[in-house]
């Protein structure tokens, strides 16, 4: 595959490598040059992005107040299984 380097430098990313490492827009990659001349790109992805990708967004949307109750709830009930 080729890729033209444009008169920013900047290089379109053929669409099956984008497709084979499951990049999109806002990705980054790590650039490697090795000693026989040849770069190597890394995909960077970012665990939150990952983490996000793995877990399906809410069923209903959660208000402050609902996450402010909960954690209430949650430090309430943890803190009455301790004896003084």
């Amino acid at each position: 595959m080729i890729a033209t380097i444009t008169s920013k430098g900047q290089v379109t990313l053929p669409k099956a490598i984008r497709d084979k490492l499951h990049l999109n827009a806002g990705d980054r990659l790590d650039f490697f040059i090795r000693d026989d001349g040849h770069i190597e790109a890394v995909p960077k992805k970012s665990p939150m992005k990952e983490l996000k990708a793995m877990i399906p967004p809410p069923k209903t949307n959660v208000t402050i107040e609902d996450m402010k109750k909960a954690v209430a709830e949650g430090y309430l009930s943890s803190n009455s299984n301790h004896s003084d």
